[in-house]
């Protein structure tokens, strides 16, 4: 039996035809940047995640990049960060000049732990008027504690974008901070066919201010009151993601069914010693990642063997990557660096089914066996 990581084609393959036409629409319509198709589509996903404003853009990372930008974090500012995310978090911060400060995680979320960052601030004292942010990521669809994180931004008069790439539908994510950033890269729960993202805000004066980044900082066309860059999202994949945004919540609801499933599979296969994510209701399982308490790559190998996909998200803590070991050397971050070397993700997507689930955890049984 195969079991890949993620299939597709069990999304696309019975709404393709409305995606087919949807496409030949925006061809016929000659309208490929930004235009219509993207201002209903921010629209509509402004309404989905319950916020006034949405920004379509060119990628997750376009949409962290344009959020610092929006709020004048560069060069000798710096953000407090997770180092157990995908690059994109911390490189964001780096790429308008700003130094990320990195925190450890809750072992139970792997989310930033929001204690991590108050000592933060305390230990910090002498630099916290450099400190200008918190970025916390809501990793693999959880969200982060955010009262906690948005009461220390009060305290210290902190920007809070949040980084929900992997995490739209998930409670409140990306209406809680000053900017929420998304990911349609097309392996997230909504994925374009291609590269594409958003920024969600409740001002419209960041909104006005998204707007004019997006488009080198011009308002109206050819006169720049500002220095921006070219982020903008295409027609053709607004118009894709317009489709798909219909059948979101059945997606989410088909990853919250297939955990359940897992819980039980585990549970009955007495795999008490592998540690479950976290489980909430609004959690949507962009990734089912596990624990494992030793041999984390051989079972991963061994799994790969009896043609079972899996990732490890992310071997190397942010902090230990070579580009920052100059400015995290001494970074002592347990949590993160353990699960760095004990996490593991198995197949989740919507459209899985029960025997693969079974197959998955029957070869975990037998590995650890």
């Amino acid at each position: 039996m195969k079991v890949p990581l993620l299939d597709l084609s069990k999304q696309h393959n019975p709404i393709m035809l409305d995606i087919k036409r949807t496409v030949d629409r925006v061809i016929e319509s000659q309208s490929y940047i930004l235009g219509e198709e993207v201002e209903l589509f921010e629209k509509e996903i402004a309404e989905y995640c319950n916020v006034k404003y949405a920004v379509g853009v060119s990628s997750g990372t376009d949409a962290l990049i344009i959020s610092l930008m929006s709020a004048n974090i560069g060069q000798g500012d710096y953000v407090i960060t997770t180092p157990y995310s995908f690059f994109a978090t911390a490189g964001a911060i780096s790429r308008v000049g700003a130094k990320p400060i990195f925190v450890d995680i809750d072992k139970k979320t792997f989310n930033i732990d929001p204690n991590e960052i108050e000592r933060l601030m305390i230990k910090k004292a002498f630099m916290k008027h450099r400190i200008k942010a918190i970025i916390p990521v809501h990793l693999f669809g959880q969200c982060a504690n955010m009262n906690p994180i948005i009461k220390i931004a009060k305290d210290y008069n902190l920007w809070v974008i949040e980084d929900a790439a992997q995490a739209i539908g998930s409670g409140s994510a990306g209406s809680i901070g000053d900017f929420g950033c998304f990911s349609f890269f097309p392996s997230k729960n909504l994925g374009a066919f291609g590269d594409g993202g958003l920024v969600t805000t409740n001002s419209k004066e960041s909104y006005e201010k998204l707007k004019m980044l997006r488009q080198h900082g011009s308002n109206p066309k050819y006169y720049h009151k500002i220095i921006g860059g070219n982020f903008r999202l295409d027609s053709i994949q607004a118009a894709i993601l317009r489709v798909k945004l219909k059948y979101l919540n059945k997606w989410t609801n088909s990853r919250r069914h297939n955990s359940d499933e897992y819980e039980e599979l585990f549970y009955e296969y007495d795999l008490s010693k592998i540690i479950l994510p976290n489980h909430t209701s609004n959690h949507t399982y962009n990734q089912y990642t596990i624990v494992v308490p030793e041999r984390r790559n051989e079972s991963k190998d061994f799994l790969f063997k009896n043609n079972i996909q899996t990732e490890i998200y992310y071997p190397v803590p942010l902090n230990k990557q070579e580009c920052y070991l100059t400015f995290h050397e001494s970074d002592v971050l347990p949590i993160a660096e353990y699960l760095s070397k004990h996490s593991l993700s198995i197949p989740i997507y919507p459209g899985i089914t029960l025997g693969q689930q079974i197959y998955v955890v029957k070869k975990i049984k037998e590995f650890y066996n």
